[in-house]
């Protein structure tokens, strides 16, 4: 299954790693180092891909994430364990006999892929991630390894992103076309939130954006980062006549909420990969559907396996079934490690 050769040309044994990865109630367990990779549930160690929290929790011993990710994780829960180590990306660290790095994996701001190195053997954990440029954080970087773990959130042929600054070329030209309504656009907080800010400027939209309060912290910790979303004012106490033609971000729930109606005659907009199913966009409400999501799409999911040359793919959640069976079409070994934990997307 795995016999990458050492520096100097040696051949190393082969390895299996489905003897020394595994999966575990707590999560995936990689056994020589005695860690965990996103554990759902208390571990004494574990190495964290993201801050989104189905992937990263609290109550763990120790913690190894990216910086950024360390100061997500501290936004939102507090302390994350009793020691958190920062490790930057492409540095290797040992943990008992497995080398680890963290490369970008593109999903959101501090989003690492968890590169494991043991018995001549390199396995990718790529956690969440997405291939499309994101001016909020770092691009994904392909890793040639003998295994691959990849997500499938959005693991089926129908699931086609287009260009995310296409789809806010669309919310601009629905601003122009109703400035008296207030946009109001679905967002998870970390990620979505500040990409849609941040692709806003790109395409030269120089207003202030309005926030939904529970989006405040995070995009302030963006900006104490180093990530520019340009200015922006909390929507909660703003006179309705000044949001007229504004753009007002707030989470997805908060769509339909009491809170959403203070809004002069608001457009429900909702940002989100799962848009691209028009009835689940009817059915919430969601005039202006967007396209824009922080997965990998079905082509990328599919070039992605292809580009690391893996022999083996391990698919961790999402629709397995069908990337399982397209991964062995490709002539490679598949299989779905069937994790519980993850939520879809639009439960962030």
């Amino acid at each position: 299954m795995c016999g990458r050769p050492h520096i100097g040309g040696m051949p190393a044994l082969p390895s299996r790693p489905d003897r020394w990865i595994e999966t575990r109630p707590e999560g995936l367990y990689v056994r020589p180092g005695d860690f965990y990779v996103d554990p759902i549930r208390p571990v004494g160690r574990a190495v964290i891909t993201h801050g989104h929290s189905d992937h990263a929790r609290s109550g763990h011993g120790a913690v190894l994430a990216t910086a950024e990710t360390a100061r997500i994780m501290a936004a939102r829960m507090g302390a994350a364990a009793p020691s958190t180590q920062a490790l930057a990306p492409g540095v290797a660290m040992a943990i008992g006999p497995v080398t680890v790095r963290l490369v970008p994996a593109g999903h959101v701001l501090g989003s690492a892929q968890v590169v494991l190195e043991h018995a001549g053997c390199r396995v990718v954990v790529s956690g969440d991630y997405k291939r499309q440029a994101d001016p909020t954080c770092a691009p994904f970087e392909i890793v040639p390894c003998d295994v691959f773990v990849t997500e499938a959130t959005f693991g089926l042929p129908v699931f086609k992103h287009p260009p995310a600054e296409a789809e806010i070329a669309r919310l601009l030209d629905s601003l122009r076309l109703f400035p008296d309504r207030a946009h109001l656009v679905g967002v998870y907080a970390l990620g979505k939130c500040q990409r849609v800010m941040a692709l806003l400027r790109r395409a030269g939209y120089d207003r202030p954006v309005y926030l939904h309060g529970a989006l405040i912290a995070l995009c302030t910790l963006y900006d104490e980062l180093g990530c520019d979303l340009g200015s922006w004012l909390p929507a909660t106490g703003a006179a309705k006549a000044d949001l007229k033609g504004q753009v007002v971000l707030c989470p997805p729930s908060a769509l339909s909420d009491l809170w959403s109606r203070r809004l002069p005659d608001p457009l429900i907009v909702a940002a989100s990969g799962w848009m691209r199913i028009r009835q689940r966009a009817r059915q919430r409400g969601v005039e202006l559907p967007l396209v824009i999501s922080d997965h990998a799409d079905w082509p990328e999911l599919l070039a992605t396996m292809a580009d690391t040359g893996a022999g083996d793919i391990w698919v961790t959640h999402g629709r397995e079934e069908a990337l399982v069976f397209a991964a062995r079409q490709q002539g490679r070994r598949a299989r779905a490690l069937a994790m519980v934990g993850r939520e879809e997307d639009d439960a962030e």
